[in-house]
């Protein structure tokens, strides 16, 4: 069976989608999902992205990790799917439904309610989730959100300093995160203004992540490090636009694009 895919990205964390809203697909498992993200023997990309019909929205969207393991969330995802859909949209996940909106060169995403509970990150016990008492080689103190996915936030004078590809892996796979996490490290450069580089749970240093963003974004709010309730969060990829509305929704805005098209034989990777 030839399948067709769209390559995209979101500031240059890329994605595989496959479209089965009209024509279902065979079961996706953990291994299939690991070959095509492999960028050596596979098409190669961060994260697959699946999308099918929906019950309770207008398409759900399924994310794969380049691990093989199924996520909840993907903000960067989100607005190339809103992109490749070409209209304003309600889309289910696993970590609830999103509102995606298409704009010129990219998309509005609004991406739900943050979550501040220990049991709602989760956590493997109860602590404060704005000024965790835990540390690891000298990142302490990080502040936990959940925006559909699990996210620890550490500020930092210096992002680019920080090992986070030795410490990251470290983080992700702590007993204290029984789901594991997506790990930040974030400068606030300004009023308005949050530098950021993100490990990313199951794919590693990513060039950018927009759950990350908004879980970032949220938590310097949250502690007073910025001005008001929106921001600029600059990564490596390039920038992504926050705001927390007093309705305490968040609404992110920032580019996307297709790469390219392509298909590939099912029994390749099954």
């Amino acid at each position: 069976m030839r399948v067709p895919f769209t390559k995209m990205h979101g500031l240059g964390n890329d994605f595989v989608v496959l479209d089965a809203r009209a024509e279902p697909l065979p079961p996706i498992d953990r291994a299939m999902a690991r070959a095509l993200a492999d960028r050596r023997i596979g098409i190669g990309c961060d994260q697959l992205i699946l999308l099918e019909g929906s019950d309770c929205a207008d398409f759900r969207m399924r994310i794969f990790n380049a691990d093989g393991g199924e996520v909840e969330a993907c903000g960067n995802a989100s607005r190339a799917i809103a992109l490749l859909h070409g209209a304003k949209a309600q889309v289910e996940t696993s970590g609830g439904t999103i509102t995606v909106e298409p704009m010129d060169g990219g998309a509005r995403i609004d991406m739900g309610t943050p979550r501040f509970g220990w049991e709602e990150i989760p956590l493997a016990y109860a602590m404060d989730t704005l000024s965790m008492p835990v540390g690891w080689e000298g990142l302490e103190g990080p502040a936990a959100v959940n925006v559909g996915n699990p996210h620890v936030i550490f500020f930092v004078e210096d992002t680019g300093i920080v090992p986070l590809d030795r410490l990251g892996p470290l983080i992700e796979r702590d007993a204290l995160f029984p789901e594991r996490v997506n790990v930040n490290v974030a400068h606030v450069a300004g009023p308005e203004t949050i530098d950021l580089r993100v490990w990313e749970r199951g794919a590693g240093l990513t060039r950018a992540c927009g759950t990350g963003a908004c879980a970032t974004a949220v938590a310097a709010m949250r502690r007073g490090l910025v001005s008001g309730r929106k921001v600029a969060v600059n990564l490596p990829g390039g920038t992504l636009d926050i705001e927390w509305t007093s309705g305490d929704r968040i609404l992110m805005t920032g580019p996307a694009a297709t790469s390219f098209t392509g298909s590939f034989e099912w029994s390749d990777y099954a």
